[in-house]
């Protein structure tokens, strides 16, 4: 099935100093992603998978190059514009969680749809949905500390998903779970993706997650230097 490019890079490329030496994150990296993909780019650590998520999601701004997501280049995007985009366009699931303490999981589940600006009477109908979706009913008031790790990891995988964004950039999710947990968090959003159509961009080392995508990308010296494209599992 053909689909429309939901992700464009175009000579792509991230520079560090470090003293006299320059490092080569990224080298003129040039990639499409189709609305709808379930894919994951690996390679060793250094190899420029982390820089590059950061790249397409603007968290960090290339040093040559050009990203747009749906045709909207985002690479020259900064401040508030940069800032609105990403919250209205993208979902961010990260290892470390990165879940607000002191906000219940339906809280933070809700806190993008509060910044959209999304009623009351729906923010509460699509956290309850999502809840359910990710195996959470019933949870919602705890607070994260109250919840296990892999509880918290799947609240993060619903605050990513429950505004709707046109992606989802998940950077070594199954990192700090057991495989068990991994398995099931993967499954969720393999269904997600089959079902309501979501773009995944993962960034990892874990086999479950290969296994799963249908395009694996390996990175090498931040540069493309395979690319895999898979039937669906």
């Amino acid at each position: 099935m053909n689909r429309e490019n939901l992700v464009t890079t175009e000579n792509l490329t991230k520079n560090y100093q470090q003293g006299d030496i320059v490092v080569h994150a990224l080298d003129n990296v040039t990639l499409n992603i189709a609305s709808g993909e379930f894919t994951t780019i690996v390679g060793p650590s250094g190899s420029g998978k982390t820089t590059l998520l950061n790249m397409i999601g603007g968290l960090d701004n290339p040093s040559s190059g050009n990203v747009s997501l749906a045709n909207i280049p985002i690479s020259t995007m900064a401040g508030k514009q940069l800032a609105d985009f990403r919250r209205d366009h993208i979902g961010f699931v990260f290892q470390s969680y990165n879940l607000i303490p002191v906000l219940t999981a339906k809280e933070n589940i809700e806190y993008v749809m509060i910044l959209q600006g999304v009623s009351s009477e729906e923010r509460h109908e699509r956290v309850e949905a999502i809840l359910n979706d990710v195996g959470l009913k019933g949870l919602g008031q705890r607070f994260p500390h109250q919840l296990s790790g892999g509880q918290q990891q799947r609240v993060a995988i619903a605050r990513a998903m429950v505004a709707h964004p046109k992606l989802i950039l998940a950077d070594e999710p199954t990192a700090n779970v057991d495989s068990h947990t991994a398995e099931d968090l993967l499954n969720i959003m393999h269904k997600l993706n089959i079902n309501q159509g979501m773009t995944f961009l993962f960034s990892t080392h874990d086999p479950l997650v290969m296994h799963l995508a249908r395009r694996v990308i390996h990175l090498k010296d931040g540069r493309i230097d395979v690319d895999n494209h898979y039937e669906e599992v």
